[in-house]
């Protein structure tokens, strides 16, 4: 199979394009368009952002956005769990940063956490930093990272980050067929109300296979 590829935008990069007075004026009116950017979130999201975003595809053309779906559950004193989803729009912040932001801002340390993502991709470098960091200053935390699609993986700074993910206690996994199916279930937002059977499209596990091998070169 051909090499995954997504094309980072500048603010991952860190490179700065030259730009004359015409062009940055130009850029700073297009920005001035964009609408604030804001953190979607919520139970259930459309049926046909889970048949796009999350397909596990080599190439993501148009997939520039995040579909984070959680679970959480605490044991403890107060045990319990919860579920929802987050999708970033722009590329201000991401919705890794969303859900430690506004999902699970702190941990309290008489209960312990067992989290699960479902990802349309794997973190980027600066997420992926930040959610090593989160475990190791919270030992009560437990994440499991299942991927779609893994980002940049060929990146030797992805690569470094994803290894980091690992160290710190991170289990970070590529999503098997029955895992798109948990998704459909349980987070995709059904038609008319009617529950309908999920349907994998045709490569979902040739490309499982393919993300598998890549991230096991990676990690090991």
């Amino acid at each position: 199979m051909a090499e995954n590829q997504e094309e980072p935008s500048d603010t991952q990069t860190g490179e700065e394009q030259p730009e004359n007075a015409e062009e940055s004026e130009e850029k700073k009116k297009e920005l001035e368009k964009l609408p604030p950017f804001e953190i979607v979130g919520g139970e259930r999201f459309p049926a046909f952002f889970f048949k796009f975003q999350f397909r596990n595809v080599e190439y993501s053309s148009g997939r520039n956005k995040t579909f984070l779906c959680y679970v959480v559950e605490t044991q403890g004193k107060e045990s319990g769990s919860f579920r929802g989803y987050l999708e970033d729009e722009h590329a201000a912040a991401h919705a890794e940063d969303a859900f430690f932001n506004n999902i699970l801002p702190t941990c309290d340390p008489n209960l312990r956490y067992n989290v699960t993502w479902y990802v349309s991709s794997s973190p980027c470098v600066p997420c992926a930093d930040r959610i090593a960091q989160i475990l190791q200053k919270n030992k009560n935390l437990r994440l499991s990272i299942l991927v779609s699609r893994l980002f940049m993986w060929e990146e030797p700074e992805m690569q470094a980050a994803l290894k980091k993910l690992k160290t710190s206690g991170c289990k970070l996994k590529i999503m098997k067929p029955q895992d798109f199916e948990y998704i459909w279930q349980n987070f995709a937002e059904q038609e008319e109300g009617e529950a309908k059977a999920f349907e994998p499209w045709e490569d979902i596990q040739e490309n499982f296979l393919y993300y598998e091998e890549k991230l096991s070169e990676v990690l090991h």
